[in-house]
């Protein structure tokens, strides 16, 4: 978990942290599989830090189920 939940992150650290490429977190995120980007500006998006790591604790409880 991270400690600033509201903190936005860009798309390397989204990167690093799921260990996805950025392909398949666009493709995911268009499909409604993983947390839409925020528009930050006109060439800038982010990723609320809390919507990761809830995705990332939802993928948890499926693997251990």
């Amino acid at each position: 978990m991270m400690e600033n939940t509201n903190r936005i992150l860009r798309l390397p650290e989204v990167i690093a942290i799921t260990k996805i490429s950025r392909p398949t977190i666009y493709r995911w995120a268009r499909e409604g599989l993983f947390p839409a980007p925020l528009k930050l500006g006109p060439r800038a998006i982010g990723w609320r830090a809390d919507e990761i790591d809830a995705w990332l604790e939802s993928r948890d409880r499926k693997q251990n189920a």
